[in-house]
């Protein structure tokens, strides 16, 4: 089984988390999160996403998620990715619901299938939605 961590916007993290443990209430040691305080120094948030990836399971892979892209989470997941050296970890950039739920379904595929999926997912998740007519 993978991992997920979340890295993102306060309170974003937490509640995509809670949204998903909605959906899936077995899946929450798979998923972890990370909300950026807009005051927070970078490297104090860094030294934070090193702790929480540190409670992951050793046996497990982990992918990223992260809100915006070139933002501070996505900063600070993109330092934590480049750490874990010649295999970096995985990360994807605007996260949403539907790209986090597709993750978790997929969460005992190989890492670089979950992450595929969980990309699907996001963009698939968005679309224009017609409004009802009135009565």
């Amino acid at each position: 089984m993978n991992t997920v961590l979340l890295i993102a916007h306060a309170p974003l993290a937490s509640a995509l988390r809670a949204g998903a443990l909605h959906v899936f209430p077995d899946a929450g040691d798979a998923v972890l999160a990370l909300d950026i305080s807009p005051h927070e120094p970078p490297e104090d948030s860094l030294a934070a996403a090193r702790a929480l990836l540190a409670t992951a399971p050793a046996a497990r892979s982990v992918l990223l998620l992260t809100d915006v892209l070139g933002a501070t989470p996505s900063n600070v997941a993109q330092r934590l990715a480049a750490d874990a050296g010649a295999a970096p970890l995985p990360l994807l950039a605007g996260v949403n619901l539907p790209m986090l739920l597709r993750a978790l379904c997929y969460r005992a595929e190989p890492l670089a299938a979950m992450t595929e999926r969980a990309l699907a997912g996001g963009t698939q998740g968005i679309v224009r939605v017609a409004a009802a007519p009135t009565p």
